[in-house]
């Protein structure tokens, strides 16, 4: 069976391809499995439940974005191999897809997964999610940004509002712990994405920690609890355009405040979303790459949080009522989408663009400076191969690959991520030796050297490093240090 699966960062929902429909999957215990880990007082494992006095690890989707392989986190005083941690969870949603659900699943059916990624993501974070997936037992047969797949989802469902003059839709994604936006061209059924834009770490769970801010310095001070986050996420998912005031037990006080209050302590938040969203309104493949508002076929606001009255509210008032359009399952809205673009029959096909820039740091001047080229820029269309060649001028190779969200003079800025270094031997007298204790030095006429990088649909990059004068090559699947 095919499934579309967000992980996401409160909860994981799973919508399941079926005949042209894509109804979200029931779990014994709601619509979705909470995103959370808790160890009991005999040291085992719970995920997507606990008790209020076990230590719980929640929002550990956050942690992926600077995660190293190796990242470890602390829960009752234990540490655990971050990856491991996912892999564990992903095991238990695939038990509870089998067990307790209404998929319909038989033991042993092979489960084939359409899984999400942010928007602006790392490549770090892909890798890990991808491979955590497969190691649960999931047959991964693509890996989406979220945005994109909610494109698919608003395609499917408001096809008929895009016409010649606007063809553009701008996916507006809020969710428990990231912000992304993407805007994707939509012509017939093929969905392009031609930017995106967000912030890595805003989301539900900073609105959370606002209200409960907001209500301690209302009374008396005092420390942000899980207890009293709870409260809140709960209070605030109950929120309707109807609900006048805002109330919760903080600190053994019953304490009620006006839901204006609360709106405007969060307005803030609501501000950074829409200046994160206006880098996404280009288009560089035409000669003038801005894309005016009244191009746009919707604004389609999808994500955990995006129901919070606050957010479509400001966005009405900024861009016009009839432009703004809510994803009838914002939390779903993801997972319908991952499960339309599984589905062969629907006809869909996606083209996406890197959303970071991808470079690397090399000896220059003779060893005594370093510089910094961009390998495959950001907005770069997806898969792209980019090949170099050139005379090797160092006995030995060292590359610090980087991916950034900006380029300011030549230098990575904005959410800087380093990859990998990678060591390669231009003197063929080095190979079998550990290059990262030889000194760089310059040669007199070096071997011409090819680099191939190959950077998959899903972001994931390939370094292919061949000496031509002989033949020999490395090939390095290459991830965050």
């Amino acid at each position: 069976m095919r499934f579309g699966i967000d992980f996401g960062t409160t909860h994981t929902v799973v919508a399941l391809v079926d005949r042209g429909n894509y109804p979200i999957v029931s779990f014994e215990q709601g619509d979705a499995v909470q995103s959370l880990i808790s160890l009991d007082p005999s040291g085992t494992l719970h995920f997507g439940v606990a008790e209020p006095e076990w230590p719980v690890l929640r929002s550990f989707k956050r942690l992926l974005d600077s995660a190293r392989p190796d990242a470890a986190v602390e829960l009752g005083g234990r540490k655990f191999l971050l990856s491991d941690l996912l892999t564990q969870f992903l095991t238990h949603l695939r038990h509870e897809l089998v067990h307790r659900s209404n998929a319909g699943l038989q033991q042993g059916e092979p489960i084939e997964a359409a899984v999400s990624v942010p928007a602006n993501a790392s490549t770090a974070q892909r890798l890990m999610t991808m491979d955590a997936f497969r190691r649960a037992g999931f047959e991964v047969k693509a890996v989406l940004n979220e945005p994109s797949a909610a494109g698919f989802e608003y395609a499917h469902r408001f096809r008929e509002t895009v016409t010649s003059k606007r063809e553009y839709v701008l996916v507006y994604d809020l969710g428990g712990g990231t912000f992304d936006a993407s805007l994707i061209h939509m012509e017939g059924r093929s969905n392009e994405v031609i930017t995106s834009s967000g912030v890595s770490r805003l989301g539900g769970d900073d609105f959370d920690e606002t209200i409960a801010r907001l209500i301690l310095s209302r009374h008396g001070g005092g420390e942000v609890t899980r207890t009293l986050l709870d409260d809140v996420r709960a209070q605030k998912e109950a929120i309707n355009p109807n609900t006048r005031r805002f109330a919760v037990d903080a600190s053994g006080q019953h304490v009620v405040l006006p839901i204006e209050d609360v709106y405007q302590a969060c307005a803030r938040l609501v501000e950074q979303t829409l200046t994160a969203m206006e880098p996404a309104m280009r288009d560089p493949r035409r000669a003038e790459d801005s894309v005016a508002w009244g191009e746009l076929a919707g604004i389609y606001v999808v994500g955990g949080a995006s129901p919070f009255p606050p957010v479509y509210r400001r966005l009405r008032e900024r861009f016009g009522a009839h432009r703004v359009r809510r994803s009838p399952h914002p939390f779903g809205s993801c997972a319908i989408g991952l499960a339309i673009h599984l589905d062969e029959a629907a006809g869909y096909s996606l083209s996406e663009r890197l959303t970071r820039h991808f470079g690397v740091f090399r000896e220059d001047a003779a060893g005594e400076d370093i510089c910094f080229d961009v390998l495959v820029p950001k907005d770069t269309a997806l898969p792209a191969e980019v090949s170099r060649r050139y005379r090797a001028a160092h006995n030995v190779g060292h590359y610090r690959f980087v991916e950034c969200g900006r380029i300011e003079e030549g230098r990575p800025e904005g959410n800087l991520a380093t990859w990998d270094e990678v060591f390669f031997p231009f003197d063929p007298a080095l190979r079998a030796s550990d290059l990262a204790e030889v000194p760089v030095r310059r040669l007199g006429g070096g071997p011409e050297v090819e680099e191939i990088y190959r950077c998959a649909a899903d972001g994931t990059v390939e370094a292919s490093l061949r000496v031509l004068d002989d033949g020999y090559e490395r090939t390095v699947r290459l991830g965050r240090r």
